[in-house]
């Protein structure tokens, strides 16, 4: 199975309540109706464990995704496209970083 990793900072800080009301509200209920999307998380990052460092990341959002080139075409669409574009109003230079689960 593939994942989809998503770790960003928003570009606003004061944007935190709504960028996590429009996760819960939007992002995760419309990707997570996607044929391709298995399961989808958003995490709010901490600490780094064991330390009062922060993350450097503020978020990280995790798709389990059952098939990439079915995402590519999904992802393609109006509603997807306009969540998207809402995302990016929120996310500083988000990194998506596809993975392979191993274990």
């Amino acid at each position: 199975m593939a994942a989809l990793v998503v770790l960003f900072n928003l570009k606003d800080d004061s944007a935190k309540e709504a960028y996590e009301a429009w996760a819960k509200n939007t992002d995760v209920p419309t990707a997570s109706s996607l044929k391709s999307v298995d399961d989808f998380k958003v995490f709010r990052l901490g600490n780094i464990m064991g330390t009062e460092n922060p993350s450097p990341y503020q978020y990280c959002e995790v798709l389990h995704i059952n098939d990439m080139g079915l995402l590519g075409e999904e992802v393609g669409s109006e509603t997807m496209q306009k969540v998207a574009a809402e995302f990016q109003g929120f996310a500083d230079n988000p990194m998506f970083i596809v993975s392979e689960q191993i274990a």
